[in-house]
């Protein structure tokens, strides 16, 4: 019952509970993305693992979250249980055979699988003012934040380094306003304290280096396996805003850095985001057009993404649309919202003439769902009541020894697990900001001890000099102050030899479509 091209899902039952058919999703349209619904206890996490077992089989890369740390299991062989058996049976699979698949495991605090960080340039304006839920003033502040750094070529990558240049922005406020547009002290202080709440939160430990490669998430192992990689997840649920915008930034980084494959014959990475209605909720309408825009389009990088969640009403219709490969477990109708998701998720099937949709999807067991894939030139199957089948690995979640074990055999071990902290913007606007002061202290030495203080000057970026100081001794020889003043020769020079450097870095700095870098 397991054919090349092809993973098994289950087997279809007639009205009479007869078996029907085998359900496959073919690999060819594993790109074409999914979506896994269904009320809590229905058997979405054991649908997931059914699914990345068999991506995992035919030699497809996985990336998935571990919400309740069930999905660990999936790294070692499974056992025989009396209800797992007892599924085999129902659906005829006599071929039903344990097995252990290669994982990854990966953690954001480095507690139950490798680091994985990235770095706030990497992440870009559009993602880190969501995470920080910045209003509209916030984010203009924040984009401007991010092209000051750009264009002087400052790096950021930690926390800290963002920190420093908003100190540099709110002690500079008004020479930057005339530059980038308003500066408001007030929107840099919300920042400010937004970031300090991050840091409280734990995702401090999301930024730095070394960064995520994402060909570290797309592996295969000796025997042709695809690997598995595992997000350890539980903690990070504590927040579900960085939770969400994580794998929304790791789903821009694919999109980004893979090239163009068209349809291949299997997936090059199969994404599985879970507890997918945190993506969503309360993001603003700019996000969710991008977020339906990479959906799109990475589908031509071979890369399919599959949401699971409770109710198909937490995706948009917008990306409900893209999803072609759907699984539907049991939802309850008691509320009006509840009896309008039983509805939208009906009415999104091919329908099946021996069956009503909407008064199957109320009944249906646990472990059973409503299943329709893509079959012949990517039409949607006639919806079929399905038993999902067994999984073949582990149903459960590993032993804190056991992950330790797989975690000692891991392709990355040691790549991630120490964090490196190379010079960046904090250090470097540290180090103008002595110069600086150094070099006004030297100044005013010179000014009290000379009986007729120079006249010349120089340029510096704005609080970092003594400029101030001069063109206040310039409006004073003239008896007056003037909003304008005329650059000197050596202000021309020095501001061409900073816009050709800035332009030299800035070639390097191409931000993508959610604001990350492209490398």
């Amino acid at each position: 019952m397991i054919e090349d091209g092809r993973i098994f899902i289950g087997a279809s039952r007639n009205p009479d509970d007869s078996i029907n058919k085998p359900e496959y999703l073919d690999l060819k349209f594993g790109n074409r993305h999914g979506l896994v619904t269904g009320a809590t206890g229905t058997g979405k996490t054991v649908t997931l693992q059914v699914l990345a077992e068999g991506f995992s089989r035919a030699g497809v890369p996985v990336f998935a979250a571990d919400i309740k740390g069930d999905l660990s299991g999936i790294g070692a062989r499974g056992e025989p249980k009396d209800f797992l058996t007892k599924r085999a049976e129902q659906i005829g699979f006599a071929d039903y055979e344990f097995d252990q698949f290669p994982v990854i495991f990966w953690d954001l605090f480095g507690e139950k699988g490798h680091r994985v960080r990235t770095t706030v340039a990497e992440m870009g304006p559009l993602l880190l003012a969501r995470l920080m839920d910045a209003s509209e003033p916030q984010e203009g502040v924040i984009n401007i934040a991010f092209k000051i750094a750009d264009e002087a070529g400052l790096p950021l990558l930690d926390l800290k380094d963002f920190t420093s240049l908003l100190n540099y922005m709110g002690e500079n406020a008004s020479e930057l306003s005339s530059q980038y547009g308003l500066i408001s002290k007030a929107s840099v202080g919300s920042i400010q304290r937004a970031l300090l709440v991050l840091e409280q939160q734990g995702a401090e430990h999301f930024f730095g280096e070394p960064a995520l490669k994402i060909s570290d998430i797309m592996r295969t192992s000796n025997n042709g396996y695809g690997q598995i990689s595992v997000l350890a997840a539980d903690k990070l649920m504590m927040n579900p805003r960085l939770y969400a915008t994580f794998l929304l930034w790791l789903l821009s980084e694919l999109f980004e850095e893979l090239p163009e494959v068209g349809d291949p014959e299997k997936p090059k990475l199969v994404f599985f985001f879970d507890e997918a209605h945190l993506l969503f909720n309360d993001a603003p309408k700019v996000l969710i057009e991008r977020v339906e825009q990479v959906v799109r389009l990475i589908r031509s990088k071979g890369v399919g993404v599959y949401f699971v969640t409770q109710n198909p009403l937490d995706v948009p219709e917008t990306v409900l649309a893209q999803l072609g490969n759907r699984v539907q477990h049991a939802l309850r109708a008691y509320s009006p919202r509840e009896q309008k998701a039983v509805k939208t998720a009906a009415d999104t099937f091919r329908p099946n003439p021996a069956f009503d949709c909407a008064t199957v999807i109320t009944t249906l067991g646990t472990g059973e769902a409503l299943v329709s894939t893509l079959e012949a030139k990517g039409a949607p199957s006639i919806v079929e009541r399905t038993l999902i089948r067994p999984p073949s690995g582990r149903v459960g979640p590993l032993t804190d020894g056991e992950r330790q074990q797989v975690m000692d055999k891991s392709p990355v071990l040691g790549v991630y697990d120490e964090d490196v902290d190379r010079e960046s913007a904090f250090e470097m606007l540290t180090a103008r900001a002595k110069k600086a002061a150094e070099a006004e202290a030297a100044k005013r030495a010179q000014e009290e001890a000379a009986e007729q203080p120079g006249t010349t000057s120089g340029w510096n970026l704005p609080g970092f000099g003594g400029d101030d100081d001069n063109r206040q001794g310039r409006g004073q020889s003239r008896g007056r102050s003037s909003g304008y003043q005329r650059e000197t020769v050596m202000e021309a020079a020095m501001k061409s030899v900073a816009r050709t450097v800035a332009t030299q870095v800035g070639r390097a700095l191409v931000r993508g479509i959610l604001g990350s870098l492209k490398r």
